[in-house]
């Protein structure tokens, strides 16, 4: 698989592409159509109401294994805000500081991916 970036029209995507036999072929019409549908996609992945507050963001690719707080809840620097296995290894995504949750966005089981907002703490 090789990862490559393809600006159709001005707005750049990032594919993945397989070659399947002796000699690829690649079709403009192809990757324009797929991109498509992810494109309407990050519009809503977009709420500006966790902005107000501190964002508690990914270091890693990972799956987040467990959630351990909730909007409203009061945590200390150091408590653990969840779990997100990367590598085959369970990591603690702690607080940084005293503070309440404002929201938290993302899902037990969800994929992340470096620099995904888990929590905001407000």
């Amino acid at each position: 698989m090789k990862q490559l970036k393809i600006t159709v029209n001005g707005v750049a995507y990032d594919v993945q592409v397989e070659e399947v036999g002796g000699d690829a072929a690649f079709s403009a019409a192809a990757p324009a159509a797929a991109p498509a549908a992810p494109k309407a996609a990050p519009a809503p992945a977009a709420p500006a109401a966790p902005a107000a507050g501190e964002p508690v963001e990914s270091p890693m690719p990972g799956t987040v294994l467990d959630v351990k707080v909730k909007p409203g809840d009061s945590v200390k620097a150091g408590d653990t805000l969840l779990v997100l296995e990367a590598m085959k290894m369970e990591n603690a995504i702690v607080a940084p500081k005293d503070a309440k949750v404002v929201a938290v966005p993302v899902t037990k089981g969800q994929t992340v991916e470096s620099g995904t907002v888990l929590v905001t703490l407000g």
